[in-house]
């Protein structure tokens, strides 16, 4: 190559890179984002790591004297990660021009001594050529309750006053009652369980649920929450000698195994569910095998499997929404699985369920065998998404209809009250109604609009269309 074009490059490449150092109080930083909001940080547990990007506009490196966080607490701790360093405090670190350079952020937060979410406050400063510039942090610290493999051997009620956090599994003994009031959240652990074999009341009301959920109250990615996600925790587990169960107003949500409830004896109900939510399963959102269950104003919504799977023993459902549009699978299961149980020995027993009232409607066919006859499984004033006829064990149902809810799976919308013009408005029998089910979850009188009941877990409340 002539010398001339080897000085030529050579000229061309470092041409590229000025690097003389800016000192102009004029040529400083700029932000990805002015303020790191963390979601609320459960204390003496790590967060989720959040990034920024500093970014260098002027043409010549820039040095940045120094990058420390400041708190206004000594209970809130930020640590940082500069450019794939971590520490607590940097000096001198040079970004060339037109460059940039990433910050990542973790929060940790001690006890704070309190019941509600405390808010803490600070800021990660960089001072570049004598100017200080603030990104501000905050994150809500929450004190929980932490339970690792207990067992409840005596009567217990549990406070509604801070969350509880459980790892592993948290078991009821037989003969023993846990009583869960109003407003009360248990978070659970990567795989923690609930497991009762003694008898559970949770009393819930409509302005204060109980709430089940996984321990992860950050996003998976943006705006999108965890709330979207299935299989972040075990479920809950009622076994043999388990009788006399009620749930009122709990919502369940983002577990692997759902709610599972066993029993050898159909004369007593072993659970009751009023006006709950079970969503959100990797498997079921609802197993029962050999048990009298009752469901009333309950929505069993989303699964990878079926929505609920009844073997054997009693069920009985009113105004119910049994509903798939689970987000992270094909469907290859029915909404609702409905069967004998066949035992190795050649003893069987049947199921005898009934559905009043409900809705089933979804991404997938509702029920496991379309003709029912031979069956004691019986639906009487219920919307489905097929196109059938009435017979002995489908009564005055409304087919092939859409119950027009305002799911949204594309924009992650899970919301299955019904919309203006749902075929599910006024369709219900007022006479399959117990006053049990008078009012929804949301505290929406059923029996507000002359006798005009609609089918599902929700009241139609009339909307502004736009």
């Amino acid at each position: 190559m002539p010398v001339m074009w080897v000085l030529c490059a050579c000229m061309a490449f470092t041409g590229c890179i000025n690097d003389d150092f800016t000192t102009s109080s004029s040529d400083v930083l700029t932000f990805s984002t002015d303020t790191l909001a963390f979601d609320t940080v459960i204390t003496l547990q790590g967060t989720a790591t959040k990034q920024m990007i500093v970014y260098n506009l002027s043409a010549k490196q820039v040095n940045i004297s120094s990058i420390k966080v400041t708190t206004a607490s000594s209970k809130g701790h930020f640590h940082l990660n500069v450019d794939g360093i971590r520490g607590d405090e940097f000096s001198n670190v040079e970004v060339r021009g037109k460059d940039s350079v990433y910050v990542f952020i973790e929060a940790y937060i001690d006890e704070m001594e309190q019941d509600d979410p405390t808010l803490l406050e600070g800021a990660i400063e960089f001072v570049t050529n004598g100017v200080t510039q603030r990104v501000v942090l905050t994150a809500w610290g929450q004190d929980v309750v932490r339970l690792n493999k207990d067992t409840i051997w005596t009567n217990t009620q549990f406070s509604s006053s801070k969350p509880y956090l459980i790892y592993d599994t948290l078991y009821v003994a037989p003969g023993v009652t846990l009583t869960i009031p109003a407003g009360t959240t248990l978070l659970f652990h990567d795989k923690a369980a609930l497991r009762c074999a003694g008898r559970i009341l949770a009393n819930g009301t409509s302005t204060n649920p109980i709430t089940l959920r996984g321990d992860r109250l950050d996003h998976v990615v943006g705006d999108i929450s965890f709330d979207i996600m299935s299989g972040q925790w075990g479920g809950v587990i009622f076994t043999p000698p388990t009788m006399g169960n009620v749930l009122s107003h709990v919502v369940m949500k983002g577990s692997s195994i759902g709610m599972h409830c066993s029993s050898s004896d159909t004369t007593q109900c072993a659970l009751k569910l009023v006006n709950c939510v079970l969503h959100n399963s990797s498997s079921t959102c609802l197993a029962t095998a050999d048990c009298w269950v009752e469901a009333i104003g309950t929505e069993f919504s989303d699964a990878c499997e079926e929505v609920t799977y009844f073997a054997g023993g009693k069920v009985h459902a009113t105004q119910c929404t049994f509903a798939n549009y689970y987000l992270f699978s094909s469907l290859e299961f029915p909404i609702v699985g409905v069967y004998d149980i066949e035992y190795s020995n050649g003893v069987s027993k049947q199921l005898k369920a009934q559905f009043d009232n409900c809705i089933f409607y979804g991404n997938t066919t509702e029920l496991n065998m379309g003709d029912l006859e031979g069956t004691d499984v019986w639906l009487r004033y219920c919307l489905l998404k097929s196109a059938g006829t009435d017979d002995a064990h489908f009564v005055n149902c409304v087919w092939d209809q859409d119950p027009l809810f305002y799911t949204v799976r594309e924009d992650y919308i899970f919301d299955y009250r019904l919309r203006n013009e749902s075929a599910a408005i006024g369709k219900a029998n007022a006479t399959l109604c117990p006053e049990e089910a008078r009012y929804d979850r949301y505290g929406v009188d059923r029996w507000s609009n002359q006798g005009s009941i609609d089918l599902g877990a929700y009241t139609w409340v009339p909307a502004t269309e736009e």
